[in-house]
């Protein structure tokens, strides 16, 4: 009877591998949707757009992408839920997703592991520290002496609480005992001009956002967040020269929903790995100061673990509480 039961589970194991062979090597026959959990413009939505693309062209179906904001992610989530994980529906994130989300909003119940599977890092894309000429700070280490020597005194802007460029700050606040008086906004849109305009000293922001800033002189650049300087920028230090291991670049990969064929998600990330070595690929990047990376699942599960353990610290310190 035993001998019976374990025959026919291989016979089933080796016909359910062979079905997954079969429909990724099949993979795609209709259009693949990519979902993006914000508004269009933002980064996500443009490196699924560019990668949508050249996945169209490389791949002889269409990649499709859906924007679907709503609850940091929530949403997003909710509508891969209710498709089948059969590898013609994807969520294209950053990391904000799975890492902050959950702490500012206790409808994020989902996890990778258990709801969602990493599939490929694409891209990452650091922001930079930068200050209003009226603070007096000219590179990272006066920034870091004078907050250390006026605690209180200066003020920073974010794009809104709990946003990374918020987070960002209060890591940094953390690790070197800084006090400084944070400022909200409602967007990079409203958090960028402040800064221009003298409304705060500092704040963390995407290098394209202020390179016309910076070049007239109204705002001056002193580090980033990634682990290593920046291609686009590579005079400026990051922060992690001064604190080892500091990583708050930007992410942005894809999520498919648990079960999807691993088979089929192997073959996206193989795609995407070739996709970002394109010459107007990293051109189109490099202007919106997005780095490619383009590694698989494994990496990019890895990368999602090292960011949800740094965002938590940072939320502890800047006192996030779920609603």
């Amino acid at each position: 009877m035993k001998r019976r039961f374990f025959a026919a589970l291989a016979v089933t194991t080796i016909l359910a591998c062979s079905l997954s062979q079969a429909q990724a090597s099949d993979f795609p026959n209709r259009p693949v949707k990519f979902i993006v959990p914000y508004a269009p413009g933002g980064l996500p939505d443009t490196v699924a757009r560019v990668i949508a693309q050249k996945l169209s062209e490389r791949m002889k179906q269409g990649f499709v992408v859906e924007n679907k904001p709503g609850g940091n992610g929530v949403v997003s989530v909710q509508t891969l839920a209710a498709l089948p994980a059969d590898g013609y529906s994807f969520i294209v994130s950053d990391g904000s997703m799975l890492s902050i989300t959950p702490q500012i909003n206790k409808a994020a119940k989902y996890a990778v592991g258990q709801d969602l599977q990493a599939v490929s890092l694409i891209a990452r894309s650091p922001l930079f520290l930068v200050a209003h000429p009226k603070s007096g700070v000219k590179t990272f280490q006066e920034f870091v002496a004078r907050a250390k020597k006026e605690p209180g005194a200066f003020t920073y802007g974010s794009s809104g609480i709990g946003s990374t460029h918020h987070l960002t700050m209060e890591a940094l606040k953390s690790e070197l005992g800084l006090s400084m008086v944070h400022v909200p906004f409602r967007g990079s849109s409203q958090s960028v001009p402040a800064l221009v305009g003298g409304q705060v000293d500092f704040l963390f922001a995407a290098l394209p956002s202020m390179l016309g800033f910076v070049k007239s002189g109204q705002v001056i650049v002193l580090a980033s967040n990634a682990p290593k300087r920046s291609a686009s920028a590579s005079d400026t230090p990051s922060i992690a020269e001064t604190i080892p291991g500091f990583d708050f670049s930007v992410s942005v990969g894809v999520l498919a929903r648990t079960g999807t064929p691993p088979e089929i998600s192997k073959k996206v990330a193989d795609e995407i790995a070739q996709v970002v070595k394109l010459p107007d690929v990293i051109e189109k990047f490099q202007i919106a100061g997005i780095e490619p990376v383009g590694a698989g699942g494994d990496v990019y599960r890895k990368v999602i673990e090292q960011e949800n353990q740094a965002m938590a610290k940072a939320g502890k310190h800047a006192e996030l509480k779920a609603e």
